[in-house]
Protein backbone atom coordinates (compact mmCIF):
# COMPACT_ATOMS: atom_id res chain seq x y z
CA UNK A 1 0.00 0.00 0.00
CA UNK A 2 2.63 2.30 0.88
CA UNK A 3 4.67 1.21 -2.03
CA UNK A 4 1.59 2.14 -4.36
CA UNK A 5 1.12 5.54 -2.85
CA UNK A 6 4.86 6.04 -3.30
CA UNK A 7 4.69 5.14 -7.14
CA UNK A 8 1.33 7.52 -7.51
CA UNK A 9 3.07 10.11 -5.81
CA UNK A 10 6.05 10.03 -7.81
CA UNK A 11 4.03 9.59 -11.11
CA UNK A 12 1.94 12.52 -10.13
CA UNK A 13 5.18 14.45 -9.26
CA UNK A 14 6.57 13.30 -13.16
CA UNK A 15 2.99 14.67 -14.53
CA UNK A 16 3.07 18.02 -13.34
CA UNK A 17 7.37 18.37 -13.79
CA UNK A 18 6.42 17.59 -17.43
CA UNK A 19 3.30 19.89 -17.40
CA UNK A 20 5.38 22.75 -15.57
CA UNK A 21 8.00 22.12 -18.44
CA UNK A 22 5.44 22.42 -21.22
CA UNK A 23 4.47 25.62 -20.40
CA UNK A 24 7.22 26.99 -19.79
CA UNK A 25 8.47 26.02 -23.00
CA UNK A 26 4.77 27.58 -24.33
CA UNK A 27 5.49 30.74 -22.39
CA UNK A 28 8.94 31.19 -23.91
CA UNK A 29 7.90 30.48 -27.32
CA UNK A 30 5.00 32.60 -27.21
CA UNK A 31 7.76 35.20 -25.13
CA UNK A 32 10.11 34.67 -28.36
CA UNK A 33 7.05 34.84 -31.25
CA UNK A 34 5.93 38.73 -29.74
CA UNK A 35 9.77 40.18 -29.72
CA UNK A 36 10.43 38.63 -33.17
CA UNK A 37 6.87 40.21 -34.01
CA UNK A 38 8.42 43.45 -32.45
CA UNK A 39 11.64 43.69 -34.17
CA UNK A 40 9.97 42.73 -37.19
CA UNK A 41 8.18 46.37 -36.94
CA UNK A 42 9.69 49.07 -38.43
CA UNK A 43 8.81 52.74 -37.18
CA UNK A 44 9.62 55.46 -39.05
CA UNK A 45 9.02 59.15 -37.51
CA UNK A 46 9.31 61.05 -40.90
CA UNK A 47 8.34 64.59 -41.09
CA UNK A 48 5.97 64.55 -38.15
CA UNK A 49 4.41 61.50 -39.42
CA UNK A 50 4.91 58.43 -37.58
CA UNK A 51 4.26 55.34 -39.25
CA UNK A 52 4.77 51.35 -38.13
CA UNK A 53 5.46 49.18 -40.78
CA UNK A 54 4.59 45.78 -39.65
CA UNK A 55 5.47 44.07 -42.87
CA UNK A 56 7.37 45.39 -46.27
CA UNK A 57 4.79 47.34 -48.59
CA UNK A 58 3.76 45.06 -51.84
CA UNK A 59 1.66 47.13 -53.59
CA UNK A 60 3.65 50.37 -53.19
CA UNK A 61 2.95 53.97 -55.58
CA UNK A 62 5.81 56.08 -56.05
CA UNK A 63 5.15 59.80 -57.16
CA UNK A 64 7.61 62.55 -58.53
CA UNK A 65 10.90 61.23 -60.91
CA UNK A 66 13.59 60.98 -57.80
CA UNK A 67 11.73 58.88 -55.73
CA UNK A 68 10.49 56.73 -57.89
CA UNK A 69 14.28 56.22 -58.98
CA UNK A 70 15.38 55.66 -55.50
CA UNK A 71 12.79 52.50 -55.68
CA UNK A 72 13.93 51.36 -58.57
CA UNK A 73 17.82 51.30 -57.90
CA UNK A 74 16.71 49.27 -54.66
CA UNK A 75 14.97 46.63 -56.93
CA UNK A 76 11.61 47.25 -55.89
CA UNK A 77 9.81 47.50 -58.86
CA UNK A 78 8.26 44.00 -57.85
CA UNK A 79 7.10 45.74 -55.13
CA UNK A 80 5.15 48.61 -56.86
CA UNK A 81 2.08 48.82 -58.54
CA UNK A 82 2.03 52.21 -59.95
CA UNK A 83 4.21 55.46 -60.35
CA UNK A 84 3.20 58.83 -61.77
CA UNK A 85 5.13 62.13 -62.56
CA UNK A 86 8.08 62.15 -64.31
CA UNK A 87 10.30 65.81 -65.09
CA UNK A 88 11.98 63.55 -68.10
CA UNK A 89 13.42 60.29 -69.48
CA UNK A 90 14.04 58.23 -66.68
CA UNK A 91 17.56 57.36 -65.27
CA UNK A 92 18.92 55.20 -68.10
CA UNK A 93 20.05 52.19 -66.31
CA UNK A 94 16.86 51.74 -64.63
CA UNK A 95 14.92 51.98 -67.70
CA UNK A 96 14.05 48.42 -67.62
CA UNK A 97 12.89 47.90 -64.30
CA UNK A 98 10.81 51.03 -64.62
CA UNK A 99 8.73 49.36 -68.22
CA UNK A 100 7.29 46.50 -65.76
CA UNK A 101 5.60 49.32 -63.37
CA UNK A 102 2.39 50.92 -64.74
CA UNK A 103 2.44 54.47 -64.73
CA UNK A 104 -1.19 55.91 -63.10
CA UNK A 105 -0.85 59.70 -64.43
CA UNK A 106 1.48 61.88 -66.36
CA UNK A 107 1.35 64.13 -62.92
CA UNK A 108 -0.61 63.41 -59.97
CA UNK A 109 -2.45 60.53 -59.81
CA UNK A 110 -6.26 61.19 -58.38
CA UNK A 111 -7.24 59.32 -54.75
CA UNK A 112 -9.52 56.87 -56.89
CA UNK A 113 -6.80 55.41 -58.59
CA UNK A 114 -4.82 55.14 -55.37
CA UNK A 115 -7.69 53.14 -53.77
CA UNK A 116 -8.39 51.50 -57.19
CA UNK A 117 -4.76 50.39 -57.30
CA UNK A 118 -5.37 48.86 -53.45
CA UNK A 119 -1.98 50.70 -53.00
CA UNK A 120 -0.58 50.13 -49.10
CA UNK A 121 2.67 52.50 -49.25
CA UNK A 122 3.15 56.23 -51.22
CA UNK A 123 6.47 57.61 -51.63
CA UNK A 124 5.94 61.37 -52.35
CA UNK A 125 9.17 63.14 -53.67
CA UNK A 126 7.87 66.83 -52.97
CA UNK A 127 5.58 67.95 -50.55
CA UNK A 128 3.05 68.84 -52.78
CA UNK A 129 2.49 64.71 -53.58
CA UNK A 130 0.12 64.58 -50.39
CA UNK A 131 -1.37 67.99 -51.23
CA UNK A 132 -4.98 66.97 -50.09
CA UNK A 133 -6.19 69.02 -53.00
CA UNK A 134 -4.12 67.70 -55.37
CA UNK A 135 -4.26 63.98 -53.96
CA UNK A 136 -4.52 62.89 -50.54
CA UNK A 137 -2.95 64.10 -47.74
CA UNK A 138 -0.77 61.61 -45.58
CA UNK A 139 -3.74 61.78 -42.49
CA UNK A 140 -5.94 60.14 -44.12
CA UNK A 141 -4.13 57.96 -46.27
CA UNK A 142 -2.95 56.43 -42.78
CA UNK A 143 -7.24 55.98 -42.39
CA UNK A 144 -7.59 54.32 -44.98
CA UNK A 145 -4.57 51.89 -43.69
CA UNK A 146 -2.28 53.08 -46.49
CA UNK A 147 1.75 53.47 -45.49
CA UNK A 148 3.81 56.45 -46.62
CA UNK A 149 7.15 58.22 -46.97
CA UNK A 150 7.93 62.06 -47.55
CA UNK A 151 11.50 62.46 -49.09
CA UNK A 152 13.10 64.32 -46.00
CA UNK A 153 15.78 65.42 -48.17
CA UNK A 154 13.58 67.40 -50.29
CA UNK A 155 11.98 69.58 -48.14
CA UNK A 156 14.13 70.47 -45.48
CA UNK A 157 16.48 73.74 -45.99
CA UNK A 158 20.21 72.83 -46.94
CA UNK A 159 20.33 69.46 -47.38
CA UNK A 160 23.05 67.20 -47.43
CA UNK A 161 24.40 64.37 -49.03
CA UNK A 162 23.69 62.31 -45.62
CA UNK A 163 20.20 63.64 -46.04
CA UNK A 164 19.67 61.89 -48.92
CA UNK A 165 21.47 58.70 -47.50
CA UNK A 166 19.09 58.80 -44.61
CA UNK A 167 15.99 58.42 -47.20
CA UNK A 168 17.81 55.84 -49.08
CA UNK A 169 17.84 53.77 -45.29
CA UNK A 170 14.77 54.39 -44.25
CA UNK A 171 13.00 52.99 -47.66
CA UNK A 172 15.43 50.20 -47.55
CA UNK A 173 14.60 49.18 -43.73
CA UNK A 174 10.52 50.15 -44.34
CA UNK A 175 10.83 47.14 -47.50
CA UNK A 176 13.55 45.15 -45.99
CA UNK A 177 15.75 45.45 -48.05
CA UNK A 178 18.73 47.01 -46.01
CA UNK A 179 21.88 45.52 -47.68
CA UNK A 180 20.43 46.43 -50.93
CA UNK A 181 20.70 50.27 -49.47
CA UNK A 182 23.63 50.04 -48.48
CA UNK A 183 25.07 48.78 -51.20
CA UNK A 184 23.65 51.44 -53.56
CA UNK A 185 24.98 53.96 -50.64
CA UNK A 186 28.67 52.59 -51.67
CA UNK A 187 28.18 53.01 -55.16
CA UNK A 188 27.19 56.31 -55.19
CA UNK A 189 30.05 57.40 -52.84
CA UNK A 190 32.53 55.56 -55.34
CA UNK A 191 30.80 57.06 -58.01
CA UNK A 192 30.71 60.50 -56.62
CA UNK A 193 34.72 60.41 -55.59
CA UNK A 194 35.78 59.31 -59.03
CA UNK A 195 34.24 63.31 -60.11
CA UNK A 196 35.16 65.34 -57.38
CA UNK A 197 38.67 63.82 -57.13
CA UNK A 198 39.13 65.33 -60.50
CA UNK A 199 37.58 68.60 -59.24
CA UNK A 200 40.96 71.65 -59.02
CA UNK A 201 41.70 72.68 -55.63
CA UNK A 202 43.16 75.50 -53.66
CA UNK A 203 41.46 77.66 -56.47
CA UNK A 204 38.17 80.21 -55.33
CA UNK A 205 35.11 78.71 -56.36
CA UNK A 206 33.46 79.89 -58.91
CA UNK A 207 30.13 82.54 -58.68
CA UNK A 208 27.24 80.23 -60.23
CA UNK A 209 23.70 81.36 -60.63
CA UNK A 210 20.81 78.41 -61.02
CA UNK A 211 18.09 79.67 -63.59
CA UNK A 212 15.06 77.80 -63.00
CA UNK A 213 12.59 80.03 -65.02
CA UNK A 214 11.32 83.34 -64.95
CA UNK A 215 11.13 86.46 -66.89
CA UNK A 216 9.72 89.56 -64.47
CA UNK A 217 11.65 88.01 -62.19
CA UNK A 218 13.82 84.67 -61.21
CA UNK A 219 12.81 81.71 -59.83
CA UNK A 220 16.00 80.42 -58.25
CA UNK A 221 17.68 77.65 -55.99
CA UNK A 222 19.22 78.97 -52.67
CA UNK A 223 19.51 76.13 -49.70
CA UNK A 224 18.00 73.28 -51.58
CA UNK A 225 19.87 70.10 -52.70
CA UNK A 226 21.06 72.30 -55.62
CA UNK A 227 23.47 74.50 -53.58
CA UNK A 228 24.97 71.63 -52.43
CA UNK A 229 25.02 70.22 -55.65
CA UNK A 230 27.31 73.34 -56.98
CA UNK A 231 29.08 73.67 -53.90
CA UNK A 232 30.39 69.76 -54.11
CA UNK A 233 31.58 70.30 -57.76
CA UNK A 234 33.40 73.79 -56.59
CA UNK A 235 30.50 76.34 -57.43
CA UNK A 236 29.43 78.99 -55.07
CA UNK A 237 25.75 79.68 -55.32
CA UNK A 238 24.79 83.73 -55.57
CA UNK A 239 22.00 82.86 -53.88
CA UNK A 240 23.14 80.64 -51.05
CA UNK A 241 23.16 82.95 -48.54
CA UNK A 242 19.13 82.82 -48.77
CA UNK A 243 17.15 80.89 -46.04
CA UNK A 244 15.08 78.82 -48.22
CA UNK A 245 14.79 76.21 -50.84
CA UNK A 246 14.10 78.22 -53.05
CA UNK A 247 13.27 81.87 -53.69
CA UNK A 248 12.55 84.81 -56.53
CA UNK A 249 15.09 87.26 -56.66
CA UNK A 250 15.26 90.49 -58.91
CA UNK A 251 17.00 90.60 -62.19
CA UNK A 252 18.87 93.65 -60.41
CA UNK A 253 20.26 91.45 -57.74
CA UNK A 254 21.44 88.85 -59.91
CA UNK A 255 23.27 91.31 -62.21
CA UNK A 256 24.78 92.62 -59.53
CA UNK A 257 25.90 89.83 -57.77
CA UNK A 258 27.68 89.17 -61.16
CA UNK A 259 28.10 85.16 -61.39
CA UNK A 260 30.24 83.51 -63.51
CA UNK A 261 28.39 80.46 -64.78
CA UNK A 262 24.44 79.99 -65.03
CA UNK A 263 23.03 76.61 -64.19
CA UNK A 264 19.93 75.95 -66.37
CA UNK A 265 17.42 73.76 -65.17
CA UNK A 266 16.00 71.44 -67.87
CA UNK A 267 12.18 70.70 -67.31
CA UNK A 268 9.08 70.97 -68.40
CA UNK A 269 7.45 72.46 -71.59
CA UNK A 270 10.02 75.63 -72.17
CA UNK A 271 13.31 74.14 -72.79
CA UNK A 272 16.69 74.76 -71.56
CA UNK A 273 17.92 76.24 -75.01
CA UNK A 274 14.77 78.80 -75.20
CA UNK A 275 16.03 80.09 -71.21
CA UNK A 276 19.25 80.48 -72.50
CA UNK A 277 18.01 82.85 -75.42
CA UNK A 278 16.01 84.84 -73.11
CA UNK A 279 18.82 85.13 -70.53
CA UNK A 280 20.89 86.46 -73.52
CA UNK A 281 18.28 88.74 -74.94
CA UNK A 282 17.30 90.42 -71.84
CA UNK A 283 18.65 93.80 -71.89
CA UNK A 284 19.64 93.43 -67.81
CA UNK A 285 20.84 89.77 -67.46
CA UNK A 286 22.49 89.81 -70.51
CA UNK A 287 25.38 91.87 -68.65
CA UNK A 288 26.59 89.26 -66.46
CA UNK A 289 29.78 87.74 -67.28
CA UNK A 290 28.32 84.40 -67.21
CA UNK A 291 26.14 85.21 -70.28
CA UNK A 292 28.51 87.52 -72.16
CA UNK A 293 31.26 84.62 -72.13
CA UNK A 294 28.51 81.58 -72.67
CA UNK A 295 29.31 79.98 -69.64
CA UNK A 296 26.00 77.98 -69.71
CA UNK A 297 25.57 74.23 -67.93
CA UNK A 298 22.49 72.73 -68.52
CA UNK A 299 21.67 69.99 -65.62
CA UNK A 300 18.32 67.95 -65.79
CA UNK A 301 16.15 68.35 -62.80
CA UNK A 302 15.80 64.77 -62.48
CA UNK A 303 19.37 64.75 -61.82
CA UNK A 304 19.47 67.96 -59.57
CA UNK A 305 16.44 66.11 -57.44
CA UNK A 306 17.72 64.01 -53.93
CA UNK A 307 17.71 61.22 -55.04
CA UNK A 308 20.63 58.27 -57.13
CA UNK A 309 21.83 60.46 -60.01
CA UNK A 310 23.95 62.41 -57.42
CA UNK A 311 27.21 61.36 -59.98
CA UNK A 312 25.69 61.99 -62.56
CA UNK A 313 24.78 65.95 -61.56
CA UNK A 314 28.18 66.34 -60.00
CA UNK A 315 30.04 65.29 -63.53
CA UNK A 316 27.60 67.90 -65.66
CA UNK A 317 28.40 70.50 -63.16
CA UNK A 318 32.00 70.03 -62.92
CA UNK A 319 32.93 69.49 -66.36
CA UNK A 320 30.98 72.76 -67.21
CA UNK A 321 32.73 74.95 -64.40
CA UNK A 322 36.09 73.27 -64.88
CA UNK A 323 36.47 71.51 -68.69
CA UNK A 324 39.85 71.62 -68.57
CA UNK A 325 39.89 69.18 -65.87
CA UNK A 326 37.88 66.87 -66.96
Amino acid sequence: MNLTKKHLWASITLTAALLLTACNAEEEQLKNDVQKQTADVVTIDNEGVKIEYGEAPTKAISINQHVTEVMLALGLEDSMVGTAYLDDEIYEPLQNAYAKVPVLAEQYPSKEQIIASEADFIYGGWASAFDEKKVVSREELQQLDIGSYLQSSSVKVAPTLEDVYADIRNIAKIFRVNEQGEQLIAEMNEDIEAITSKIPTGEDPLDVLVFDSGETDIFTATQNFMNTLVSMAGGQNIFGDIEDNWATVSKEDAVERSPEVIVVIDYGSTTAEEKIAFLKADPALKQMPAVQNERFVILPLSAASEGVRVAEALEILAKGFYPKAF
